[in-house]
C-alpha cells in the first residue's frame, strides 16, 4: 500500500481528501504545518507528498526545499494544491521539484490520476 503525506492546515480539506484517497486504497498521513510535515516525513517515510503552499509556520516552498535539499528525501514526489495565486512562489517551487500544482478547486479525479502517474500505478 503507497503512503501518501498530507501536509494542510485546513482540517477540513485534510478529512476531505484523506477519505477520498483511502478508499482508492492509498495509506494517508497527515501534517497541520511545514515543520510536523518534515517531521512526519522522517517518521513515515511516505511515497508521495501533498502539499499546501500557504501555511503556519513553514510555507509550502520552504518545505520543499528542505526535503529536495535531503539526499535521503529528495526524491519523494510532491504535488502542490492550493488556493493561492502567488505565481511567483509556485515557479520557485517547480524550480525545487516539485511535480505538479492544482490549483483550488479542483477535480478529484484529476488528482487521483496525477497521484498514481507519480506513484507509476
Amino acid at each position: 500500500m503507497k503512503k501518501i503525506l498530507y501536509v494542510e492546515d485546513e482540517k477540513d480539506e485534510i478529512l476531505m481528501i484523506k477519505t477520498r484517497l483511502e478508499d482508492e486504497g492509498y495509506a494517508v498521513v497527515s501534517a497541520a504545518d511545514g515543520e510536523e510535515g518534515l517531521r512526519k516525513v522522517q517518521e513515515e517515510k511516505p511515497d508521495l507528498v501533498l502539499l499546501d503552499l500557504i501555511m503556519p509556520k513553514m510555507n509550502g516552498y520552504e518545505f520543499c526545499c528542505h526535503l529536495k535539499d535531503d539526499p535521503a528525501t529528495n526524491d519523494i514526489p510532491i504535488i502542490i494544491i492550493t488556493a493561492s495565486g502567488a505565481k511567483d512562489l509556485e515557479r520557485q517551487c517547480f524550480k525545487r521539484g516539485v511535480k505538479e500544482i492544482i490549483h483550488k478547486p479542483y477535480d478529484s479525479s484529476y488528482l487521483l490520476e496525477k497521484i498514481a502517474s507519480y506513484l507509476g500505478e
